[in-house]
């Protein structure tokens, strides 16, 4: 109560939002920059499903809960065999360092799960992809914020926040019991403002990429809390070593190559207090040594006046992304889709998971959006695809984070305030699969 009253008279007014659809592709407009003492903030609080209500999904589909009761799942990774791995986890409690982190962070929180995060990873096994799983167990306990998985091999990478874990796997195992051997540092300490690590593996299988956000919005902890930072590593698998691959990304997540050309692409979280109209989040292909403007700029070489000193050269080489998902609709996950099990209008795209604004009105994100491809590159509007996760009174029953496809073509999608893994299918599909009861 103390916090809301509070914070009524420090949000100056700022612009009227413009429609966030016209911002979905690849020339939104950007307005102007609006600066305020304490950005106005609009967050959806946390409620969770009711027994028998699902999110909505475009025509043609159809979903069901594939797993629910977690804790928090935030990532979904589908091995060779077709058991489904998902990372249960949630981040450290930042510092304070500003006053108005204090209001903002009590706010935030109101639309996170209030679910102890599980902080491990579960097997999912649904051998004969109906939906339901025979099997649930827990293959990792006890991890330090996993969110990347990537399986090499007899190798599984964990990504946890401080770390990238390497733990000997063989197929069809459901638990593992040695300890992982620590292949690679990443950032962390004592702030760790982004704590999710997206992780990927080459299509060779040599090399493994992690994304590692940004400590701050806009550099506000010192530009030296940002070493290696808001950036993609690119790590030896054999060694450990490592380099930047890419700079410039504030929070990179849904690390994943392209399967026509084998491109590297991701999501990124852009900055906010900019307005409710910046700075758009976005999907872009990465470039090998490419540096994408944070925090000196924004989409290519608009000048953020918040960061000094300037970098004017930095600017000029700054690389325009690809595709614009309009501002704030925070994309946590993507995922390229080749499978069979839903209609041929999906075929050869992109699914991106977005996991919902915290700071413009009308909410904007909290869905899943399918962005059609041609040739390796973005080539169309963005279609809705699984919506209803925010109800009319601006409760959130889910947001969605990490998506996968299962090897029987299924969209996979998971969804940390639910506590759920949904599973999307052709309808036709969902209608004739046998019904049984949901293992939990």
């Amino acid at each position: 109560m103390i916090a809301a009253a509070i914070l009524l008279p420090l949000c100056a007014c700022g612009p009227d939002p413009i429609d966030p659809q016209t911002q979905v592709g690849a020339n939104p407009p950007l307005p102007e920059p609006h600066q305020y003492l304490l950005p106005p903030m609009h967050v959806s609080k946390a409620v969770g499903w009711k027994d028998g209500e699902t999110p909505q999904v475009a025509s043609g589909l159809a979903i069901k809960a594939l797993a629910t009761g977690l804790k928090n799942p935030r990532s979904i990774l589908v091995l060779p065999n077709g058991d489904i791995l998902v990372a249960e986890s949630g981040g450290p409690n930042p510092p304070v360092n500003r006053p108005k982190e204090i209001i903002m962070g009590w706010l935030e929180r109101k639309s996170h799960s209030a679910e102890t995060p599980g902080q491990r990873i579960t097997l999912l096994r649904d051998a004969d992809g109906d939906g339901v799983p025979e099997q649930r167990s827990i293959l990792l306990d006890k991890q330090n914020s996993p969110f990347g998985m990537a399986l090499v091999g007899n190798d599984l990478y964990v990504a946890e926040t401080d770390a990238v874990m390497r733990y000997p796997y063989k197929t069809g195992e459901t638990t593992i019991t040695e300890p992982g051997i620590k292949l690679t540092e990443l950032p962390a300490g004592h702030i760790n403002h982004h704590w999710t690590k997206s992780l990927t593996a080459s299509p060779d299988g040599t090399k493994l990429y992690a994304g590692v956000g940004s400590n701050s919005n806009i550099t506000e902890n010192g530009i030296d809390e940002e070493k290696d930072r808001a950036a993609i590593w690119e790590i030896d698998r054999a060694t450990g070593a490592h380099r930047l691959y890419a700079t410039g990304l504030r929070n990179p997540n849904g690390l994943t190559f392209e399967p026509q050309t084998k491109t590297l692409w991701c999501v990124v979280n852009e900055r906010d207090e900019l307005g409710p109209d910046l700075v758009p989040d976005y999907m872009t292909s990465v470039k090998d040594g490419g540096f994408y403007g944070w925090p000196y700029s924004y989409w290519g070489q608009h000048v953020d006046p918040r960061v000094m000193p300037q970098r004017p050269e930095l600017v000029a080489s700054a690389i325009m992304p690809d595709y614009s998902l309009s501002s704030h609709v925070a994309p946590l996950g993507m995922t390229f889709y080749t499978g069979s099990a839903l209609p041929q209008t999906y075929q050869g795209g992109a699914f991106v998971g977005e996991h919902g604004s915290w700071d413009r009105d009308p909410l904007n994100g909290y869905k899943v959006i399918y962005v059609p491809f041609e040739g390796g590159k973005p080539a169309g509007k963005a279609q809705d695809v699984v919506t209803g996760f925010v109800t009319d009174a601006r409760e959130a029953r889910g947001r969605p984070v990490g998506l996968a496809v299962d090897s029987h073509g299924a969209l996979l999608i998971a969804d940390d305030v639910g506590g759920t893994v949904w599973r999307v299918t052709g309808a036709r599909a969902q209608s004739q699969a046998a019904p049984g009861p949901i293992v939990r």
